[in-house]
């Protein structure tokens, strides 16, 4: 049941966007009742170097997400040449978006580190935790950083595994979007050299 006024934000380096981020984003509007998820494309991650150019990750996460209405793709983060840390981000959509509600995705992976996250408190105080689980993954609650699990269909796809196949030139072929896939190849063979294998 979708609930007036609930927001969700779902950030990360989408690097690049697939599958796996779209089925997630499904359930957890589905579980939470959302009204709009808004997914926040990192322009510069600051804990982690990305292969895809920023303006590229943020044209493919578009045209990935571009069928569901209950999705918007923010440029938030592209707005500033600063690191992009949740807390400002959240700051930012709190002050343009007419929600009361508003949930934090994260996965069970980046919750187990939230503690190290820029001002991890001051995220509580913008949006509450919602922490996806795959399968059997295990969370070790921390009575400091208060979250709603929230079950997501496991599908064993990840941007470390897209790039890893691109650079060995196998296909990536029903592991993203159709409508996104030419342009990820293309970028690929642009760093790598290689070519699709089928």
């Amino acid at each position: 049941m979708i609930r007036p006024g609930r927001l969700g934000v779902f950030g990360g380096a989408f690097d690049p966007p697939h599958i796996g981020h779209r089925v997630v984003a499904l359930d957890v509007c589905e579980h939470l009742g959302l009204k709009k998820l808004i997914v926040v494309p990192a322009a510069r991650p600051p804990h982690r170097d990305t292969s895809f150019p920023a303006t590229l990750r943020l044209e493919l996460v578009r045209r990935a997400f571009a069928l569901d209405d209950r999705i918007d793709v923010s440029d938030i983060e592209y707005r500033s040449d600063e690191p992009s840390y949740t807390v400002d981000t959240l700051r930012q959509i709190r002050a343009i978006q007419d929600a009361d509600d508003v949930w934090l995705i994260i996965g069970s992976d980046q919750y187990a580190v939230f503690e190290t996250w820029h001002q991890p408190e001051r995220i509580l105080e913008l949006a509450r935790l919602a922490v996806m689980r795959r399968g059997d993954d295990t969370i070790r609650p921390d009575s400091r950083f208060p979250f709603e699990a929230v079950e997501v269909t496991r599908i064993d796809v990840s941007g470390e595994m897209i790039r890893r196949r691109l650079a060995a030139g196998q296909s990536i072929r029903y592991l993203v979007p159709d409508s996104i896939r030419a342009d990820i190849e293309a970028e690929a063979e642009h760093l790598t050299g290689h070519t699709e294998a089928c």
